[in-house]
């Protein structure tokens, strides 16, 4: 995928750049607010320490998911 993007032309990688952009910007947004409407509505501090807990599970959870199924390994092809 990352070579068939590099081969575009440069005005077509900006543009896949920001269709890219704004849809992680919208998915970020969605998130945001239906976490503020649901995750503890009523205790705006227990909602802001329950995404930090649940945001570092996950960075834990992918961390140890990349290692477990080798994709963090370097390819000693290059």
């Amino acid at each position: 995928m990352l070579k068939r993007i590099s081969r575009m032309e440069t005005h077509h990688q900006v543009m896949f750049a920001i269709i890219i952009g704004v849809a992680v910007i919208s998915f970020w947004r969605g998130v945001w607010e239906l976490q503020g409407l649901y995750l503890f509505p009523t205790n705006h501090e227990l909602s802001l320490w329950s995404s930090v807990f649940i945001g570092v599970g996950i960075l834990i959870l992918t961390n140890y998911l990349t290692k477990e199924f080798g994709v963090n390994k370097k390819n000693s092809s290059r």
